[in-house]
């Protein structure tokens, strides 16, 4: 456990250490030609996902090198995914914490791709989205299983998925009658750290507090439940209030 911490804190602190270079840098002040015009929010601020787009800029050109298209990352992230979730039901929730920030950033990725070679589409747009939904589902089925135990923990696991995939739709729904709402507090990337990071700190941080393993994912579980139910039903609002009402 010790080692998984300190190779986590090593790894924030070289990041960390790239903040100040990005800031003061001329990159900062320019366009990302890889990067869509608006993203939707992100709660930790455009400054932070700017950065981190900055900072694995090595790894886009390496994969434009190689020739890997976005569907590779594609189907990667899902491969990621699917390993988080036999992680959580084997109980090795570090390493499926790992997975899950390795699936979110082959997400990232797929996209800056596909725009880097001029490929980006509907068809990868349309896949994309709906893989990611899949990677997520095999995330929380893991979770179920690790939690089959507690009746509490298993409904947070449920209430979370249930919510990341109304999250998801009340979006596409909105898309489908032409409104967009990219809004909200818990979205993927919002779901994805606290769970991630969530799941890579819970071994120590139960030992630590004298709790059970999970101890520490069962809290971040009723966030990201309470975060999704609210974005979802914030979603729905915004959205309904901008349709037009038919008389009758």
């Amino acid at each position: 456990m010790r080692s998984e911490i300190a190779f986590l804190l090593a790894a924030l602190g070289l990041a960390l250490l790239s903040v100040p270079i990005f800031a003061l840098g001329p990159v900062r002040r320019g366009r990302d030609p890889h990067e869509v015009a608006d993203r939707g929010s992100f709660i930790l601020g455009e400054f932070v996902r700017s950065w981190f787009y900055w900072f694995q800029g090595p790894v886009d050109r390496t994969a434009l090198a190689l020739g890997l298209g976005p569907l590779f990352f594609n189907l990667l992230g899902v491969a990621f995914g699917v390993l988080s979730g036999v992680f959580f039901a084997t109980g090795h929730l570090s390493l499926a914490g790992w997975a899950i920030l390795l699936g979110g950033w082959a997400d990232i990725v797929d996209g800056r791709v596909a725009r880097a070679l001029g490929v980006a589409s509907e068809h990868g747009a349309f896949l994309d989205s709906t893989l990611d939904r899949f990677a997520e589902f095999a995330a929380f089925v893991g979770l179920a299983v690790l939690f089959q135990g507690s009746g509490v923990a298993l409904v947070l696991v449920v209430t979370a998925l249930g919510g990341s995939q109304l999250v998801s739709y009340a979006r596409a729904r909105g898309e489908s009658v032409g409104v967009v709402c990219k809004l909200g507090i818990m979205q993927r990337a919002e779901r994805l750290l606290l769970l991630g990071f969530g799941a890579i700190l819970d071994p120590a941080v139960s030992a630590w507090a004298g709790r059970s393993q999970g101890s520490l994912m069962t809290a971040v579980l009723a966030v990201v439940a309470v975060g999704t139910l609210g974005t979802a039903i914030f979603r729905t609002w915004w959205i309904a209030v901008r349709l037009p009402k038919v008389k009758v």
